[in-house]
């Protein structure tokens, strides 16, 4: 289709180019197959945009990536990017667009929203600063990466010196993170916003995406916040205070 090759399978599609990469956008129900089949032929990397799948399927798909070796990016992920050398995924949208907010740089982004993803990385640009890579982590409840499980591939890039993370209320991967500083430390400067502070302000109305599910005072933005902070994570009040503690 308009020069780019279409198969039938993913193991067509294997044997003719060896990809080290594969995005998925399919409905929920049918993204256990999907998944499943990249990760059979061995694709390393598999990006998963699809968001809402059914928890079952999502945790099986988990469980197979890690056992076969296979990094899993989402679900409900915008993808990740490493601004002049590659992206995958639909993060920071249309090329042109791409290019104005994520200038090449030292800082790396983890977010569990896609669009905060990009406003991040334009915030940065404004200010004189850049990024190394930026993954959009996904916003469903069952994900297959987490701050902590990705924080150690930002510690071994020689091209990132600091992390910027963005959290919303619910799930647990701040108290992951805070436990493996807390395990193996970090020689990289960590800022951290939390949205959703006003949620304390109004119980029992529900926010944000699927993966916004605070079940316990823990997952709470303010207890996180706070949490962080005691991990010695430079924890941002306002978006436009990043900039700023990144540069300390």
């Amino acid at each position: 289709v308009h020069g780019v090759p279409v198969y039938d399978t993913v193991r067509e599609a294997v044997a003719d180019h060896g990809p080290n990469a594969a995005v998925i956008a399919v409905p929920p129900r049918a993204l256990r197959d999907a998944a499943f089949e990249c990760i059979a032929y061995g694709i390393p990397l598999v990006v998963i945009v699809t968001e809402r799948v059914p928890r079952m399927d999502a945790a099986q798909v988990v469980e197979l990536a890690a056992r076969e070796g296979v990094r899993v990016i989402g679900p409900n992920s915008m993808g990740l990017i490493s601004p002049g050398k590659t992206k995958v995924g639909s993060v920071g949208g249309p090329a042109a667009d791409t290019a104005r907010s994520f200038v090449p740089g030292s800082t790396g982004i983890m977010s569990r929203s896609g669009g905060m993803t990009t406003e991040i990385a334009s915030l940065l640009a404004q200010q004189g600063l850049g990024v190394s890579t930026a993954i959009s982590i996904g916003g469903d409840p069952i994900t297959g990466s987490s701050f902590a499980s990705l924080l150690p591939l930002f510690e071994a890039d020689p091209e990132t010196e600091a992390v910027v993370t963005f959290s919303e209320p619910g799930g647990a991967m701040e108290a992951e993170l805070v436990e493996t500083i807390q395990k193996q430390g970090t020689g990289l400067r960590i800022v951290s916003f939390i949205a959703g502070n006003f949620m304390a302000e109004m119980p029992g109305v529900r926010f944000g995406h699927a993966g916004a599910l605070v079940q316990r005072d823990e997952d709470s933005a303010a207890a996180k916040a706070s949490l962080l902070r005691d991990a010695g994570v430079h924890v941002a009040d306002a978006l436009a205070d990043i900039p700023a503690l990144l540069r300390g």
